[in-house]
């Protein structure tokens, strides 16, 4: 006999069916690489977080086997019960010499870097929060973890902020803090640093940006929006992923002062009860910041890969959101429309997902195409020569013709 749990996620799960709206996960049946195989097919990859192209570099993944031989597979436990594997050390050393961070401390994910560091800072109701309305879900989610204050401002409007900081609430709290992605991950437009660390530092706020989609992308040198910006500062909490451009496996971290680190080795609950990293992460991790610190070429070979996409859409007539990222999300409008696209560009050889509410507002459903140092100029033309033969099919895509 069915629960009435069981009947409720089943109707739920039909209508997400009925109205195309239903999420297929598919195969990957390759290493992630700018080229690749799914589903049955060679395809090029629009779709992924592998920025630099180190997924499946021959350094990383050897560097990973070795960690497998030295450490096996994992702790077993918790860092603070069963001790911290020198690989984990080592890792945070890393981290600290790219960042020009003080001190860093690691996660399983940067979800749980995010979770583990926001409700830690700003646990109690005499705290307050003040977070960019499209910051990431894990951001979102740390928040409703905390008791503090929330303070929910409209997308890169520092005047609201700046309001907010202002109110009475604001002005008796406590510990503040205001967050931030540095770069949104649906929209890929990047935060205004200088100004908001200008708001932190008149109202005696500390800035957190997850710096997960800036990192290895932004700045001179891949550190991301504050060296984009020239704003490193030591105060500035940064927390961020191992697994998108360093080398895309998994893992986060926070980076900042010693005396914060230190406090969430001693509270923040995922770090205290989350099993460490697996060693082949760490080492896979250093692997890759090698690479990116030894070969500034990749950034940029991507930025001239992120030029050539975004200057091809435009002449496409396809809505987009401009900028400088290699996230280059295509409008398209309804969520449905966005997933019969995402099909229709698997089948002529390019694979981009779709993404609709409620993970971006309603009527603004969109192709999010990502772009990697790892693609050719050819790969590119030959994804823009697909997404201009599907955008015939869908006018509704275009902004004219």
């Amino acid at each position: 006999m069915q629960t009435t749990l069981e009947k409720t996620l089943a109707r739920e799960l039909a209508e997400l069916r009925e109205t195309g709206q239903y999420k297929q996960a598919n195969e990957l049946q390759r290493p992630q690489a700018p080229r690749t195989r799914m589903d049955g097919r060679d395809i090029v990859m629009l779709s992924s977080n592998n920025y630099l192209g180190l997924a499946n570099h021959p350094e990383v993944v050897a560097a990973a086997r070795r960690a497998l031989d030295e450490y096996g597979l994992g702790t077993a436990s918790v860092r603070f019960i069963c001790g911290t594997m020198t690989c984990h050390l080592e890792l945070e050393r890393k981290i600290c010499e790219f960042i020009g961070c003080e001190a860093a401390t690691t996660y399983i994910s940067c979800w749980d870097a995010n979770v583990g560091l926001i409700p830690t800072l700003a646990p109690t109701p005499e705290d307050a929060i003040f977070s960019d309305a499209l910051n990431h879900a894990s951001i979102i989610d740390a928040i409703r973890l905390s008791k503090a204050q929330r303070f929910i401002y409209k997308h890169r409007d520092l005047a609201e902020l700046q309001r907010m900081l202002e109110s009475p609430e604001a002005r008796k709290a406590r510990n503040k803090l205001i967050v931030t992605d540095g770069v949104f991950s649906m929209e890929g437009d990047v935060a205004d640093l200088p100004a908001l660390k200008e708001l932190a530092d008149r109202h005696d706020a500390v800035l957190i940006v997850d710096e997960s989609h800036a990192t290895g992308v932004l700045g001179k040198t891949g550190r991301g929006t504050a060296e984009h910006f020239g704003v490193q500062d030591p105060n500035t909490i940064q927390t961020s992923t191992l697994g998108k451009a360093l080398g895309g496996s998994c893992g986060g971290y926070v980076a900042a002062t010693r005396t914060v680190c230190d406090y969430l080795i001693q509270k923040s609950r995922p770090q205290l009860f989350s099993n460490a990293l697996p060693p082949a992460v760490c080492y896979g991790a250093m692997a890759a910041i090698d690479v990116l610190m030894r070969e500034p070429q990749r950034l940029e070979k991507l930025r001239r890969n992120v030029a050539q996409f975004r200057a091809g859409v435009r002449e496409l007539g396809l809505k987009t959101i401009d900028g400088i990222t290699p996230i280059c999300p295509v409008i398209v409008g309804e969520t449905a429309t966005a997933i019969q696209m995402q099909k229709a560009l698997l089948a002529e050889g390019v694979f981009v997902s779709g993404f609709g509410y409620p993970v971006v507002p309603k009527g603004e459903a969109r192709l999010r195409c990502q772009i990697s140092a790892g693609h050719e100029p050819e790969d590119i033309e030959f994804a823009l020569a697909a997404l201009k033969k599907v955008a015939e099919k869908f006018p509704q895509s275009r902004v004219h013709g």
